[in-house]
């Protein structure tokens, strides 16, 4: 197992880094005992309420874009308090990233209270996806209803991703647009075809492209 060892004070002072110190050293023991390699020791003095922590969020990104199976810290407190640390907890979970911690000499044990709330936040998680699921369909059944034709548009789903400026039909905005639809919706529609955009930006470049329109027409007269 791949692991990262965390470790964390919540003040400056002096005799903090004894803390800080031991804390690695134990972890260090508990990673060789488990077998498992450790390919990052994060040691911070932050307060384990901010949410805003350099170490914390170094973690999650590696988590997310390298191979980390577990995370090893002193306790529960050490990875966070308060709302921080369920918050946390929930984002590792989602990651598939498992927490070691040596007060419980191995995986760490959620107690029944902290265990209730990440079920709950699962179940609202689910059901704005199965809401924002619903929005994009309902969008997509409007849009066909007033003559959008997706498959026309199907061959530009390849210059959608990766751009610094997104690339979409701007003519087919205008269209749904004339066909009385907001932007909201214009936007949900778009993102259902796999274009990644925002209202906002739908509406900005909806705003460009009459623009241009007006100049293009004011030099032809």
């Amino acid at each position: 197992m791949r692991a990262i060892i965390y470790c964390r004070v919540s003040t400056e002072k002096e005799e903090q880094s004894s803390s800080l110190h031991r804390q690695k050293q134990e972890l260090i023991e508990l990673a060789e005992k488990e077998q498992m390699e450790v390919i990052s020791i994060i040691e911070e003095r932050q307060s384990g309420y901010e949410i805003e922590r350099d170490g914390i969020l170094s973690i999650l990104e590696k988590c997310a874009t390298e191979a980390v199976d577990c995370l090893l810290v002193q306790d529960e407190t050490r990875l966070g308090r308060g709302n921080t640390k369920i918050a946390l907890f929930h984002q590792f979970s989602k990651l598939g990233v498992k927490i070691y911690a040596l007060s419980n000499q191995g995986e760490l044990q959620l107690s029944e209270s902290d265990a209730m709330v990440l079920q709950i936040v699962g179940v609202v998680e689910e059901y704005q996806r199965k809401i924002h699921n619903i929005k994009i369909k309902r969008g997509m059944q409007k849009a066909i209803k007033n003559g959008y034709d997706p498959a026309k548009n199907l061959r530009n789903r390849d210059h959608a991703i990766g751009r610094n400026r997104i690339e979409f039909p701007i003519e087919e905005v205008k269209r749904l647009r004339d066909n009385q639809l907001t932007f909201g919706e214009i936007a949900t529609t778009l993102r259902g075809l796999g274009f990644q955009v925002s209202k906002a930006t739908v509406h900005r470049r909806y705003q460009e492209y009459v623009s241009l329109e007006s100049e293009h027409t004011f030099h032809i007269e």
